[in-house]
């Protein structure tokens, strides 16, 4: 039996990805539903784009790393658990406030808040879970199979709810996300696996820890070429994506509607579940350092597609749009599933949930900081030259991994640098 046949008989993996699924369509929802809040139903400003879109990154730039510790000495499918019904109840806010007649844009900046923290720990202990849950030599096709499935769900979702929108106020469309957080946590509590939490008398103070796992990351030269591409590669798509709804619906920009934007994120879920397929195919063909650094590049060079596409016939921008959305998601699962797979099988266990926090901080926490950079450029130069800083930087990103051993490498180590 292969390990793709045998997969299916993991109890928990298959627990897990149910609720996983579900919940990547409700994140789906929310993923359009909140800028078309912001800029359609509250008129938010450059500046106030930037704001919101800062605190649905800042968590893992201000706890990223305490959460990466805490991980570790917890039991992890737990910490989901809490996590899922904390953002269930943060989510669910927005139509209640809504239908009160009382949410504002400063409402969904705190909400984005508390979401942020809620998915710091949620995915630190995820992307630490599977090696916990699974053995190492099901590792790479967990990841795959839990993208793939996430990607699906991300071609008819857009759809949906670009339709949906069409009938219904965005507020009330994410009364579903709420639903899909419980869903998954309810498959989280149903999961049985050999985690305990870390003995007491096995933790040293916290600072100590946390330097651990930064240490690890350093010191390991393909990861830490891999995390500075990542953060900075972040940082300018981040200037992009702050502008991006203004520049997509207001008139005097593109001014298109909600369900040419549904349709752009379903383009870009093909993309990704194409890209999420066919890695496996590609490590084979290219190996895994090649295909990290033929990833990385071309997922900066295809941001440049968005300024672009201001110069052409409306409808023509839609294609330009579109292309970018695919190969987007495409390179960027072709990137994760081959670079995350490598550091879960480089990574000693106990440092796991320090290993990924001390490398979401590097990568997610650069976000919170490009989000402000994009409102602070907005309000001064205006939407278009923002989204050209921020095209343009991204081109240089992958420096990092394209003047490493990577470009070279076909696989990558089995175990850590000494």
């Amino acid at each position: 039996m292969t390990n793709k046949q045998s997969i299916l008989k993991q109890r928990g993996f298959l627990a897990l990805w149910i609720g996983q699924t579900v919940s990547s369509v409700g994140s789906q929802i929310s993923g359009l539903a909140l800028p078309v809040i912001a800029v359609t139903f509250l008129s938010a400003t450059e500046m106030q784009m930037g704001f919101l879109n800062a605190a649905n990154t800042s968590a893992f730039l201000v706890v990223g790393l305490l959460a990466g510790a805490w991980v570790d000495r917890w039991i992890k499918r737990r910490v989901m658990l809490v996590a899922d019904l904390v953002r269930m109840v943060a989510v669910a806010a927005i139509p209640i406030l809504w239908l009160q007649g009382a949410l504002n844009i400063y409402h969904l900046i705190a909400i984005g808040a508390v979401i942020s923290v809620a998915s710091v720990f949620f995915d630190v202990a995820y992307q630490s879970y599977i090696p916990i849950l699974l053995p190492k030599e099901f590792i790479g096709i967990a990841n795959s199979r839990l993208e793939t499935t996430a990607q699906i769900s991300g071609i008819s979702g857009p759809s949906i709810v670009g339709w949906l929108l069409t009938f219904l106020k965005a507020p009330l469309v994410l009364i579903i996300d709420a639903i899909s957080f419980l869903v998954s946590a309810i498959a989280l509590w149903f999961i049985k696996d050999r985690e305990v939490p870390k003995p007491k008398a096995d933790r040293r103070p916290i600072k100590s820890e946390i330097a651990e796992g930064l240490r690890f990351v350093w010191n390991q030269k393909l990861i830490r070429a891999i995390s500075f591409t990542t953060s900075t590669s972040n940082l300018f798509a981040t200037i992009v994506g702050t502008m991006f709804a203004i520049y997509f619906f207001r008139e005097e920009h593109l001014g298109f509607n909600t369900a040419s934007f549904g349709v752009l994120a379903s383009i870009g879920s093909v993309g990704g579940l194409i890209g999420a397929t066919v890695t496996p195919k590609l490590i084979k063909f290219f190996g895994e350092g090649r295909l990290v650094v033929i990833s990385a590049v071309c997922s900066g060079c295809v941001q440049l597609l968005v300024p672009l596409s201001w110069y052409v016939h409306r409808e023509v921008s839609l294609v330009l749009l579109g292309a970018q959305f695919f190969l987007t998601a495409f390179f960027a699962l072709t990137y994760n599933i081959t670079q995350v797979t490598a550091r879960q099988r480089i990574c000693p266990e106990h440092l796991l949930g320090r290993m990924n926090a001390s490398i979401r901080f590097m990568v997610w926490g650069c976000m919170p900081i490009g989000a402000l950079i994009s409102g602070l450029l907005g309000t001064a130069f205006g939407v278009l030259t923002t989204i050209w800083v921020g095209a343009v930087l991204a081109v240089f990103s992958s420096s990092f991994v394209f003047f490493s051993p990577l470009r070279t490498m076909r696989d990558m180590p089995q175990k850590a640098d000494a």
